[in-house]
C-alpha cells in the first residue's frame, strides 16, 4: 500500500483551487504564508485553524461523550447531567481542548511533514520502503503530541461535575495541580495517550492517500472539500472505534486527583470490573464518539487542506 501524503495530494487539487475572489483579486495573496513562514511552516497554521474550528463545533459533543465514558451513563443520562450544571457549564473547560487540540493538530501535520523530510533524506538510497520511513514519521509526530498531555488532564478534571467545586478555570487548574502535586500528576493518564496517538497516526497518514483517491474524482471546489470531509471523517470515525478502550481508561486515570498512579492495565481491569465485564458497557459511548469523530476529522481534514490551497 502506498503512502499519500500532504504535499502530493495538495499538489493533485491545487491547480483547479484558486485563492477565494473579491472583487476579482483574491482575499489573500497567493503563496504569502508560505513566504513568511516556508513551505514547511504552513502546516503548522493550517493544522492548527483546522483544529480551532472543529473545536467550537463540536465541544458539546464531547461533553456528553465524556459524561458516558466517566460513569458508563447512556446519552440521555448523559445530556441530563449536562441540563442540570446550566448552560453557563455547557463551555467550561473550553481553553484545554481549544489550546491543546490546534497545538496537537498543528504539531500532527506540522511534524510529519518535517519527520518525513528528514528522515526520506537519510534513508535515501537505502532501500528502506517509503512506507517504513513515513510510517516511523508519522509515529514520532504522535508521540511527540504527548508532550501536551496536561491540557487533556485539565480538560478532564473541568469537565467532571465532580470537581466543579474545587477547580473554577483552566488557570486555577493548572496552580492547584503544580502547587499542591508538582508536574507529575499533570501527566496523569500519558500511557494511555502514547497508546493511543502514534498507532492512530501511523493509520490515518497511511489511509489517508488511499481512501481519497477510491472517492468519486472532484472536478470542483466544492468537490474536493466533501472528498477530504469524507475522507478525514471515515479515518476519525474508524480510529475512534477502535482506540475507544483508551480513551476510556485515559479518562478514569485522568479523573483521579492525587493518590496512587495506577498503571493502565490496572485501570482497565478496574473500568471491566464496574461495568459488569461487558463489552457493551465497556462501548457505552461508542456511538457518540462514532458519530463526533466522524464530523471533527471531517471537519479537520477539510478545513486544513482548503487552507493549504488557499493559503
Amino acid at each position: 500500500m502506498a503512502v499519500s501524503t500532504m504535499d502530493s495530494e495538495s499538489a493533485r487539487t491545487s491547480q483547479s483551487q484558486a485563492p477565494l475572489a473579491k472583487g476579482g483579486s483574491g482575499l489573500l495573496p497567493q503563496g504569502m504564508l508560505t513566504a513568511r513562514l516556508g513551505p514547511q511552516g504552513k502546516h503548522y497554521v493550517c493544522g492548527s485553524l483546522a483544529a480551532f474550528t472543529n473545536i467550537l463545533v463540536t465541544f458539546p459533543i464531547q461533553k456528553v461523550l465524556f459524561r458516558q465514558q466517566l460513569h458508563g451513563v447512556i446519552a440521555t443520562e448523559a445530556v441530563q447531567q449536562l441540563q442540570r450544571d446550566g448552560l453557563r457549564n455547557l463551555y467550561r473547560g473550553l481553553l484545554p481542548p481549544l489550546l491543546q487540540k490546534s497545538t496537537t493538530v498543528a504539531i500532527m501535520f506540522g511534524l510529519y511533514q518535517d519527520f518525513s523530510r528528514v528522515l526520506l533524506d537519510l534513508a535515501g538510497g537505502s532501500g528502506v520502503p517509503e512506507i517504513v520511513t513515513r510510517s516511523f514519521a508519522a509515529a514520532l509526530a504522535g508521540t511527540t503530541e504527548a508532550i501536551l498531555t496536561p491540557f487533556e488532564r485539565v480538560q478532564t478534571l473541568l469537565q467532571d461535575h465532580r470537581h466543579h467545586g474545587r477547580f473554577n478555570n483552566t488557570a486555577h487548574t493548572f496552580r492547584t495541580l503544580l502547587s499542591e502535586y508538582g508536574i507529575r500528576e499533570c501527566y496523569r493518564g500519558l500511557v494511555p495517550i502514547l497508546l493511543r496517538n502514534g498507532p492512530s497516526n501511523v493509520l490515518f497518514f497511511g489511509f489517508r492517500g488511499p481512501i481519497k483517491d477510491h472517492l468519486p474524482e472532484a472536478t470542483s471546489r466544492v468537490g474536493h472539500l466533501v472528498n477530504d470531509f469524507v475522507c478525514g471523517g471515515l479515518l476519525g470515525a474508524g480510529l475512534g472505534i477502535m482506540f475507544y478502550p483508551l480513551n476510556v481508561v485515559k479518562s478514569r486515570a485522568q479523573s483521579q486527583v492525587g493518590g496512587e498512579f495506577q498503571s493502565c492495565s490496572k485501570v482497565f481491569l478496574t473500568v471491566w470490573r464496574e461495568r459488569g465485564g461487558s463489552l457493551t458497557m465497556l462501548f457505552r459511548g461508542a456511538h457518540l464518539n462514532y458519530h463526533r469523530s466522524l464530523i471533527s476529522w471531517g471537519i479537520i481534514n477539510a478545513t486544513y487542506e482548503f487552507l493549504l490551497k488557499l493559503l
